[in-house]
């Protein structure tokens, strides 16, 4: 079977002319703030949409049949390396990051939510420029949003295939005859929540550009700031627990957050990833809380913000940051570690391990006891009282798998570059994440900037891995996903 690539060229297409669109909007804060950075957006933008309306209306035609399985992959995975590589456009043509390796960096960085930065002053980007950075995590947060609801599960991958398929929560006949309308309600509890934090930050004291930034990188669980400190320039409580607050929502299935709005929140409180993920985020929140009592001076209060900020920011992968958690005594840098590897809810915008993944493998290896028991009864695992099926088990294991032996290899090529084994580890796990700051020299007070060109080459490759949840990308590298027969 070959692949339709009209259609894949096409629909590619479509994408540029949405990323050209959103390059527009940016243009009125230029206009505003006369930064220098207008050029470099109006032709950032035109080239986006006329190459996108070329590729779409010269290779365009209207198909009866779906989309193929393998279209689906090339068109996710391709679809989003070609965005970041024209979301590159403003970066070069304003002057603002003129190395090719950097600006890809960044833009890559900003499409997977990931807010992994090379930049060391921040504040001295034009406003517009500044804009669009956190336009693309928006963008990619929204994206992974309708890509999980709407190709992903066809494609029998993702984190919502393990809801859509075998496993209770979302059943398939809710979610792709009305694909469209789907989608549609998703975006518009997306927008609603990034204006009515924005509204709210800016009650708090942000100005209506810091307010707009952050608020479009808080929903996508991107992190990228107008600040070189993040948050902690603001120095503000009350901003910090509303970051809280939409870090945390940002971070749960956003089709469980539609119910709740609707009134039905029974089907968010009983759902077990739901339960799983606070109840995680309490845990650590409490030892991270009694550890900085113990270490430094701070009141409860205090120490008690801080460390549910740097939790709930690490585990929805946001990445915002308060304080420099690496300057943390060593068992408490090696929780931010862990805490790295669980990641939020499928079907958020979270990055990360998921914490189905998780709730499932704990799940399965208890009842491996049992089954060491009774080796001859049929013992499934079971998710919201329904039993789910081996073949997502097993998709549950392999994923898990591959997620810490592409850790490992990762780090390793990362120190054969001349990284230090701290930076190594704490890059790559963020990276394939999607949280942003690591550990050592790209912890919260450092960046990405001075690490080796070859290194930032195989982080961002792990940010698009870990983005589209491993197989989508990984599939593209096997001879049978080219092969015509």
């Amino acid at each position: 079977m070959k692949l339709n690539l009209r259609l894949i060229l096409s629909f590619i297409g479509l994408l540029l002319v949405l990323n050209g669109i959103f390059m527009f909007l940016c243009i009125p804060y230029s206009l505003y703030y006369h930064d220098g950075d207008l050029h470099a957006l109006l032709i950032s933008g035109a080239i986006n949409i006329g190459v996108g309306l070329l590729l779409y209306f010269s290779l365009y035609k209207k198909y009866s049949e779906e989309v193929k399985r393998r279209d689906g992959y090339l068109i996710v995975t391709l679809g989003w390396v070609t965005i970041s590589l024209f979301g590159t456009l403003p970066y070069l043509l304003s002057g603002s990051i003129p190395s090719f390796t950097n600006a890809f960096f960044e833009a890559i960085s900003g499409y997977t939510t990931t807010g992994a930065s090379i930049l060391s002053d921040i504040e001295a980007m034009p406003k517009g420029i500044l804009l669009w950075r956190s336009m693309t995590q928006w963008i990619g947060g929204m994206g992974i949003i309708v890509l999980t609801v709407a190709i992903l599960p066809l494609l029998g991958v993702g984190g919502m295939q393990l809801f859509v398929s075998e496993a209770p929560g979302i059943s398939p006949d809710k979610l792709t005859p009305r694909i469209n309308e789907t989608a549609r309600r998703l975006w518009s509890i997306y927008v609603g929540l990034t204006v009515l934090e924005t509204i709210i930050l800016k009650l708090g004291g942000m100005d209506l550009y810091d307010a707009l930034n952050h608020s479009l990188t808080t929903m996508a669980t991107g992190g990228f700031s107008t600040k070189q400190d993040s948050l902690a320039h603001f120095d503000s409580a009350f901003i910090q627990y509303v970051v809280i607050i939409f870090m945390f929502i940002a971070g749960i299935n956003f089709t469980l957050t539609f119910h709740a709005i609707g009134g039905k929140w029974k089907k968010l409180t009983s759902n077990e990833e739901f339960k799983a993920y606070y109840i995680v985020i309490l845990f650590f929140t409490f030892l991270t809380t009694i550890a900085l009592l113990q270490a430094d001076s701070k009141n409860f209060e205090e120490s008690f913000r801080e460390a549910l900020f740097q939790i709930v920011s690490i585990i929805s992968t946001t990445g915002f940051a308060t304080t420099d958690y690496t300057s943390w005594e060593t068992y408490m840098v090696f929780i931010i570690l862990i805490i790295m590897f669980i990641g939020g809810s499928a079907g958020s915008t979270a990055g990360g391990v998921k914490i189905i993944r998780h709730l499932i493998l704990f799940k399965n290896s208890i009842l491996e006891l049992r089954r060491l028991i009774h080796p001859s009864a049929v013992i499934a695992v079971r998710i919201n009282k329904r039993a789910i099926g081996d073949k997502i088990t097993y998709n549950v294991l392999a994923f898990i798998i591959i997620y810490v032996v592409i850790f490992a290899v990762g780090s390793a090529l990362l120190a054969f570059t001349g990284v230090d084994f701290t930076t190594s580890i704490g890059a790559v796990a963020t990276s394939l994440a999607n949280i942003g700051p690591g550990l050592g020299e790209v912890g919260p007070a450092g960046h990405f900037g001075n690490i080796p060109d070859a290194s930032k080459w195989i982080l961002t490759f792990l940010m698009l891995l870990g983005r589209l949840e491993l197989f989508t990308v990984l599939i593209l590298f096997t001879t049978y996903f080219w092969s015509t027969s």
